[in-house]
Parts: structure tokens; sequence; C-alpha cells
């Protein structure tokens, strides 16, 4: 197939620049400090009592477990129906709503803020299901590389973008005693959604209508997304590299998904960091992420995306024990520029590598559905365990060498995949 346009690719991409500020302002950096900052050491939801900091990551396992569940039902529609668009687009905006609502979010409602993060998680995670399954429609293998590690680029220099808008308006509140109280950061969330909504206009607009496949399903198309994925799986016997490389990436998406989520936590329960201290580490992971994307990119076209992303889990498996042994602001610091590094890189690479191992098919909603059911399950596990053994052992420490042992399975099973071309008819 032919590559699109440059305005076709560029539109691509810009969805990531839209909805990475989710990910960023909200997820990795306002919402935690917030939640942190009203949430009481012990919450009380469901009649029963948690950590603030294990509730948060059961949160996120149960958001992830939802598109997990709604995903291969959604999947199955677009690829009879050819309306991969539409569903982008209603994730985008349940996902730009739920932000919306978070500026309702006080200290006296912290099962709705919960709620409503959730929901956040939900559009984010669904939309983004279709998003990915645009890439081989739009690009060319050999391009695939190029024009995800694009869109991963934009989306950290908007967020970053955004973040710094934000901050300035907090510390200002601050500094200059401007009384607002939370407003600045509930106004936060409220442009999240705006930029979200608004800059996904771009992309909705330069997409082309993705193509059905003309065929009939031979189930309910409400159920025939299970059937789908059992096909799929099925299919992998055909395709041992594929199969291998999703059971790796299985193993190491636990851990990176689980970092994403739980370091401002972590840096608040064990290193005692303020909210600006933690909002500067974020920025650090951001701006290098940038150039981890593009670095990465370049070595797998030198070596393999298979070396590449060997060498990527190998470091993850140093940054585990870094962050055990870290005891001080700055060493985190340093931390949080390494995981910069493999962060931009092992993302944008497993979705490219993904890309490049399917086999030659129509059906490239079910492959990725595939693939981002994994990809939620797996955080799902992560999150969970994270949460779990904090809560058992009374720190996250422990966790994130639960998390280490992850990365060593993966590496594991990723060295067994075979390098050679393995896409056949």
């Amino acid at each position: 197939m032919q590559t699109a346009s440059k305005k076709v690719l560029n539109g691509w991409a810009m969805y990531d620049w839209a909805n990475s500020t989710y990910s960023l302002v909200i997820t990795s950096t306002m919402f935690p400090a917030y939640y942190l900052a009203i949430a009481p050491e012990e919450v009380k939801l469901l009649g029963r009592t948690y950590p603030r900091e294990s509730l948060a990551s059961y949160v996120i396992a149960a958001s992830f477990l939802v598109i997990a569940l709604l995903s291969p039902i959604l999947s199955s529609i677009a690829d009879y129906k050819g309306n991969k668009k539409g569903f982008l687009q209603f994730f985008c905006y349940l996902g730009s709503i739920a932000c919306a609502g978070l500026i309702f979010f006080t200290e006296d409602n912290i099962g709705y803020g919960l709620l409503m993060s959730m929901l956040a998680s939900v559009g984010y995670c669904g939309s983004i299901v279709f998003y990915n399954a645009y890439l081989p429609e739009i690009a060319a293998e050999a391009d695939q590389d190029r024009v995800s590690a694009k869109g991963f680029a934009m989306g950290y220099t908007g967020s970053v973008i955004l973040m710094v808008v934000c901050l300035v308006f907090i510390t200002l509140n601050e500094q200059l005693g401007w009384g607002l109280g939370s407003w600045p950061v509930r106004l936060s969330f409220l442009s999240v959604a705006i930029w979200w909504a608004g800059f996904a206009q771009v992309t909705f607009k330069r997409l082309p209508p993705s193509t059905a496949n003309n065929l009939h399903p031979e189930h309910s198309i409400f159920v025939n997304g299970f059937y789908e994925l059992k096909k799929v799986w099925n299919q992998l016997t055909h395709y041992p590299a594929l199969k291998r490389f999703l059971r790796s990436f299985f193993f190491y998406n636990m851990g990176v998904q689980t970092v994403m989520y739980m370091a401002p936590y972590f840096a608040e329960d064990e290193l005692k960091m303020e909210s600006t201290q933690l909002i500067i580490t974020i920025l650090i992971i951001q701006l290098v992420a940038i150039f981890g994307a593009y670095i990465f990119s370049l070595v797998s076209r030198k070596a393999g995306n298979i070396i590449a992303l060997i060498c990527i889990i190998i470091m993850w498996i140093g940054i585990c024990v870094f962050a055990y042994y870290t005891k001080s602001v700055n060493e985190f610091y340093v931390l949080a520029f390494l995981v910069g590094m493999v962060m931009g890189g092992v993302q944008s690479l497993s979705r490219s590598t993904y890309s490049k191992l399917l086999p030659e098919t129509k059906d490239t909603a079910s492959y990725f559905s595939f693939y981002d059911v994994m990809d939620k399950v797996s955080t799902v596990m992560g999150t969970f365990v994270f949460g779990f053994v904090e809560q058992i052992t009374g720190g996250m420490r422990n966790s994130v060498m639960a998390l280490a042992v992850f990365f060593i399975i993966s590496v594991i099973v990723l060295g067994t995949v075979t390098v050679r071309r393995m896409k056949t008819a």
C-alpha cells in the first residue's frame, strides 16, 4: 500500500497532540497531586476503607477492565460497519466530558471525583483502540515506525505546552495571593477537556473513512468481537513470532503502564515530594520522551525493532532497581530522566512492531482490538498487583520490585522472537 498524504498523517498524529494532555495534566500530575491533597489517608468507599494510594490503583484497574470488556464489541462493529472514526469520536467526547466534570471534584465528593477519572480513562483508552487501528491503513510498513514516533512526539509536545500554561496559572495564584483556592487546578481539568475535544477536530476532518470488510458476522455484532478475538488467538498459531511478541508485550506492558499511572503516588508517598517538584519531574519525563521516541526509532532502523525493544526493557529493569533504592528528590529527577528516555521509545516501538508483524488482513480493527485488550488486561493486572503489594506490605518499594519481575519475564520471551520478516499472506 501507499503511505497517505502528509496532510492525513499530520491529521492522524494530531490526535496524539489532543489526547496526550489527559495523560500528562490529569493522570500524571494534576489529578494525583489534587487527590492526595484533599483525600484522607484512609478513604471509605462502598462500605469499605482503603489506603488512598491503593484505592487510586484499583480505580485505574477498574477503568481498564471496563474498556477491555467493551473494546471487542466496539471493534467488531467498527470492522464490519467501517466506522472506526465514529467510535474514535464517541470515546474522545466521553473522555472530554468526564474531564470537564472534574471541575466539580472537591474533598466533599471523593467518590464522584474517582468516578469522573474512571470515565475519562475509559474515554481515553477507548479512543486509542480505534486511533491505533488506523496506522496500518494510512502508512506503509516502511513508514510505520516514523509515523508512530511522530504521533508520540507530537503528543508529548502538546501536553507539555498545556501543562506549562496550567502550572503558571497555579503558581501565580499561590505567589500573588489571588485567593482562588483549588480553582486553578480544577480549571486545569476543564482546559484539558477543551484542548482534547478541540484539537481532535483536525483529526476527525482529515482522517479518511475506514472501509468496511463487507463480510457478514457469524454471530451477533454484540458478541462477535469476542469470537473475533478467539479467531485471532487461533490464527496466532500460524504466526509464532507475533504470538511470542504479544506474550512479551503483555508482561512488559504490566510494568510500563503501572509506572505511568503510579509514579506520582510513589513520589508523594515514599519521597514526600511537593506538588511543584512532582510537576517538574513529570515535565522532565515528557520532554526527554520526545527525544527517546526518535532515538529508539533510529536504533530500530539500524538494529531492528526486536533488538531495540530488548535494550529498552533491560533499561526498565535497571530503572526498577534504581527506584527501589532512590531516597532523595535529586535521585528521583535522575530516575525521571531515565524513564523519559525509555517511555517514548517503548510505546512507539510497541505499536509499530505489532503493526509490522500483522498478517495481510482487512480485519485490522480485530487485530488491534486483540492488542488493546492485552494492553488493558495487563494494565489491570499491573496496577492491581502494585496496589495489592503496597496494601499488604505497607510500602511501594516492594511494589516496584514486583514490576521488575514482569520486565525480566518479558525480555526472556522477547529474546525468542526471530528478527526476519514475519508477515505472510
